[in-house]
């Protein structure tokens, strides 16, 4: 009897699991959209498609430091990704904001994506005229948060990253258009032909919170979350982090503070994080402008719109003088 209640129990977490996966893709991803946003360039931009690139670019002035900015798992060249470049560029930054899956001819699943795509990237953005090579940054939010922390332990060209809404973690992959399929994705990224080490989604939410799902994956696998963290330590330069307490989509302040207790065990490079209480997912880049459609929106993933404003007021400055004062 006892073994057949624990089946049970098994079968019943499972069911749960691919229902909370089903409510991740209806309500957040929507996977009826018809296609992923390609947003155009915007003032002094330019699209880029060398390479096997996709980009907006935006050129500074000569010399002048740069960033390569990455969106999440909405995939395609999101406006708002779009807007974060722009933003940097006014502050005098050259910026690339890369598409790295989602658009034509790239993979529509968020599986096994390459690295050495970014590594062309960044290749490419370090040799343009107007770049000091030497002062390379890198911006990501939520999955691009998870890239760009992934991407800076690997490469040493990279001397600041700022990761909003991160992972401290490699997870398994994304399929917008199947959640029914999630469970069975392996790792999101790969290097050199393999998967990197991921978190699968696992063990049995307490709750339909779509970040309890998270919670409970990384509580079912404590190997694969030790195999799967991302060596914030071999980074080369400072990172910091924003996140909100009340994020719905996964727990990003926990796992920011986890890259923050990881990077000083290990003697890694500074990190700070800038944590809102009472804001959600959404506190990634500038602020909203008021009555906008994304400020109306802004309390989709967790907190008020009042609350995730405010942390976007204040923790935007505190990115830029943070560029400012590590890329010059």
């Amino acid at each position: 009897m006892k073994r057949a209640l624990k089946w049970i129990g098994i079968f019943i977490g499972v069911l749960v699991l691919l229902l909370v996966i089903a409510m991740i893709a209806l309500m957040i991803w929507k996977p009826w959209a018809p296609s992923f946003d390609v947003a155009e360039p915007g003032d002094g931009g330019q699209r880029i498609t060398e390479d096997g690139l996709l980009a907006n670019y935006y050129p500074a002035e000569a010399n002048s430091p740069a960033i390569l900015v990455l969106g999440g798992s909405e995939g395609g060249l999101s406006g708002g990704t779009d807007a974060i470049a722009q933003t940097l560029n006014d502050e005098g930054f050259t910026t690339m904001a890369l598409s790295y899956y989602g658009a034509a001819d790239q993979p529509q699943i968020m599986e096994n994506l390459p690295l050495e795509y970014f590594d062309t990237a960044l290749s490419w953005l370090s040799e343009q005229p107007e770049v000091n090579p030497d002062a390379v940054g890198i911006f990501g939010g939520s999955k691009g948060a998870e890239a760009a922390l992934l991407i800076a332990s690997r490469d040493t060209s990279i001397k600041a990253t700022v990761a909003a809404a991160p992972s401290h973690v490699v997870w398994a992959g994304i399929d917008m258009a199947k959640p029914w399929a999630m469970a069975k994705l392996g790792s999101t990224w790969s290097a050199d032909g393999e998967p990197l080490p991921y978190v699968p989604y696992g063990g049995q939410p307490s709750s339909r919170e779509i970040a309890d799902m998270y919670r409970a994956s990384l509580v079912a696998a404590p190997d694969a979350e030790e195999k799967a963290v991302i060596p914030v330590e071999n980074s080369a330069g400072p990172v910091l982090m924003t996140c909100g307490e009340d994020d719905t989509l996964w727990p990003a302040c926990d796992m920011a503070r986890k890259v923050e207790a990881r990077a000083k065990e290990h003697g890694g490079p500074e990190v700070t994080v800038l944590a809102y209480p009472d804001a959600g997912h959404l506190v990634q880049g500038p602020p909203a402008k008021p009555n906008s459609d994304h400020y109306n929106n802004l309390d989709i993933l967790g907190g008020s719109i009042e609350s995730n404003q405010a942390g976007l007021e204040d923790s935007w400055p505190q990115v830029v003088e943070f560029f400012h004062a590590e890329l010059g």
